[in-house]
């Protein structure tokens, strides 16, 4: 019988390493994550609706632009820096700072005094929003496979669709009182945040508990970081305030020179700091993470652009009110969390997501064609059809692209791949915001004057506008004094005076002689009240007045006044309003096709977008069997030495120092 002892079993990867994290442990887990990203997602829409009353309230409307790209800069540059912090400290502290930070900037932004203190302190919730955004995303990519994730993003989508129905009515309620508990109403815009934000911190502490992983010590890109500031602040300053300044602009052009030199140090920056870069350059040689990038950008670009233009043609055009408008976006709600669930459990269940891209940017491209083909007299339904069809591209869009890029990379880089991921979209985002509507309002004023000198809708406008009824009538004041009174005054004199010289000619005629006439004849003879009359003289100087829109200036009020402040339209008569809802459709109709052209090169790119089959297990567990895996081999290694009587050090052939402990110089 042989003396030599049995090895002991030599444990795979499954048993050591299998069931870092059960179902329900997941399913608490996200819960504390949808708390956070709830916190971000509602303060945008709470806030996207109270935005005016707290600009008149601070005496500063006209600073209202300030207020949003604050936070707008501060929340996209934050992200990628969130991403590499988490890399190297893990994601609970950087989740819980970011809940923190948030709730913070949320108590100082209920006690401005001005609209600059509250840019301020918007960029201070930036800085969390940074956070809540991106870090989710991150602990979803550790803690499950791509093939599972794809299944729980429908819980995510639902924070989102709940936080754009309720955020538009909250947002409504709180703008609308005077006071709440003594306090103004606008303020509790922000102060909601605190009871939410403090219940996101509870459920974090309570539920979101991770394996905890050895972190590599790397060097933090304080360079890169500086870098990504010197480059985004300036481009997504011009970006934002262009069409104030000019895009000419001795400011427009010092932004441009100064956002180009930052984008060329943070890739010289970037390439030198090699796998501890903010940005590892690293990334970008996975063809499936750069092309998933790419379409990322272009799919941001066309939606975000666009899409801001469906809630003004909702609240311009069908005249809702900023929450009904919110309601009435649900269609593309529902397309989203239809499309995003069914593509998600199609994606667990076969673990292929190559068609998916493909399909989603084809929807986004036929609801976008779809809208092109909209009217200023369009129903609610007709509208709704286009945003279910951009609903159920997105759906399939979001989270495909996402796991994509996380599954180019391993668990090291997880959370730099997400936050990049997530970042350049919202680069993609800001860009198309402000590029769609710097193209919105510099055509609006043209297609405007446009619509106004069109024949038939000149003629029912000055019809309607020398109505004495409709001329005085308190709805149709505003619009009167702002834009038809000077052009029918004119009209109305003019034409009196021609009368008024007829009759003394027909007097004349008849032998009168010519003071007699002209004490004679009435000064008012005509009857504007009178719809024969009305028509005469419509039809007599339509077509002088029709010339001279053609040749006006787009500065001109017929164009421009539509640009600062539409409440001139609401409930004016539907023939005064009828040339500035046609030029704002036809202007919106131009930004679908650009964002129709945009998503389209997303459609080409999509399908020559190679997918690499899903990982079957997720970065923690592939992170726990690895260190199962080196552990067996150190305990066959021990048991091996024991029986052969080798002095081999546990765990040295593992770590790959290869030596015997007993000889220090590595002979033979």
């Amino acid at each position: 019988m042989s003396s030599e002892k049995p090895l002991p079993p030599i444990s795979g990867p499954s048993p050591a390493g299998s069931a870092v994290m059960n179902h329900r442990q997941i399913l608490f887990v996200i819960f504390g994550l949808m708390a956070g990203m709830f916190l971000s997602a509602l303060d945008q829409t709470v806030v996207g609706t109270a935005i005016r009353t707290i600009g008149d309230d601070l005496h500063g409307l006209s600073l209202q632009a300030w207020v949003t790209t604050a936070y707008l800069i501060v929340s996209t540059i934050s992200t990628p820096i969130y991403g590499k912090l988490s890399d190297i400290f893990g994601r609970r502290p950087l989740f819980i700072f970011a809940i923190v930070i948030f709730i913070i900037g949320s108590v100082l932004s209920s006690f401005s005094t001005s609209m600059i203190e509250l840019a301020a302190f918007r960029a201070v919730q930036g800085l969390g929003a940074g956070g809540l955004m991106s870090m989710p995303l991150a602990i979803m990519g550790d803690m499950l496979a791509p093939r599972e994730r794809a299944k729980y993003q429908g819980y995510f989508l639902a924070v989102f669709g709940v936080s754009s129905v309720i955020g538009p009515l909250i947002g409504g309620l709180f703008s609308g009182a005077s006071e709440i508990l003594w306090i103004a109403g606008w303020r509790w815009v922000f102060l909601v945040n605190v009871p939410i934000g403090l219940a996101a911190l509870a459920m974090v502490f309570r539920f979101l508990h991770l394996p905890k992983v050895d972190r590599h010590s790397v060097r933090i890109d304080w360079w890169g970081a500086t870098a990504v500031i010197v480059a985004l602040v300036p481009l997504l300053l011009v970006a934002e305030e262009g069409q104030v300044w000019g895009w000419t602009s001795v400011a427009a052009i010092a932004c441009y020179v100064i956002g180009v030199v930052g984008v060329i140090a943070f890739i010289f920056i970037e390439i030198r700091m090699k796998d501890d870069a903010l940005i590892p350059i690293k990334l970008f040689h996975s063809s499936t993470f750069s092309m998933a990038t790419i379409i990322g950008v272009l799919v941001g670009f066309g939606m975000f652009g666009a899409m801001m233009t469906i809630p003004l043609y909702l609240q311009i055009v069908l005249g809702s009110t900023p929450t009904e408008s919110g309601f009435q976006m649900l269609p593309m709600i529902l397309g989203l969390m239809i499309a995003s669930i069914g593509s998600g459990q199609l994606i667990a269940r076969t673990g292929r997501y190559r068609m998916f891209p493909i399909l989603g940017t084809g929807l986004m491209s036929a609801g976008f064609l779809y809208l092109t083909f909209l009217k200023f007299d369009s129903s609610f339904w007709f509208v709704a059809g286009g945003m279910l069809l951009i609903g159920l591209g997105l759906g399939q869009l979001m989270q495909t692209l996402t796991i994509a890029s996380q599954n180019s990379v391993g668990l090291r880089d997880m959370g730099v791949a997400t936050s990049a991921s997530t970042f350049f979209r919202q680069i993609g985002g800001t860009l198309g915001t402000a590029v769609m509507l710097s193209l919105l309002f510099t055509i609006m004023p043209l297609n405007i004057q446009s619509s106004l000198s069109d024949g038939p809708t000149l003629k029912s406008a000055l019809d309607a506008a020398m109505t004495p009824s409709v001329a005085t009538a308190p709805e149709n004041k505003a619009i009167m004094s702002l834009i038809y009174t000077d052009i029918v005054t004119p009209v109305e004199k003019g034409a009196q005076q021609a009368a008024h010289a007829a009759g003394v000619k027909a007097l004349v005629a008849k032998g009168v002689a010519q003071p007699v006439a002209e004490t004679t004849v009435p000064a008012q003879p005509l009857d504007f009240s009178k719809p024969d009359v009305r028509t005469q003289v419509v039809n007599q100087v339509a077509p002088t007045i029709a010339k001279k829109l053609k040749s006006a200036s787009g500065s001109s009020a017929a164009g421009g006044s539509a640009l600062n402040d539409t409440s001139f339209l609401k409930g004016a008569n539907p023939a005064l309003s009828k040339p500035f809802l046609t030029g704002f459709t036809t202007s919106t109709i131009v930004i679908y096709w650009v964002a129709l052209m945009v998503v389209l090169l997303a459609f080409v790119l999509a399908l020559f977008f190679k997918t690499p089959p899903l990982r079957m297990k997720s970065a923690l567990q592939e992170a726990a069997d690895d260190e199962a895996s080196r552990t067996d081999a150190d305990l066959m290694l021990q048991h091996s030495a024991e029986e052969m009587g080798a002095l081999v050090e546990p765990g040295s052939y593992s770590r790959g120092e290869g030596k015997l402990s007993g000889d220090s110089t590595g002979s033979r």
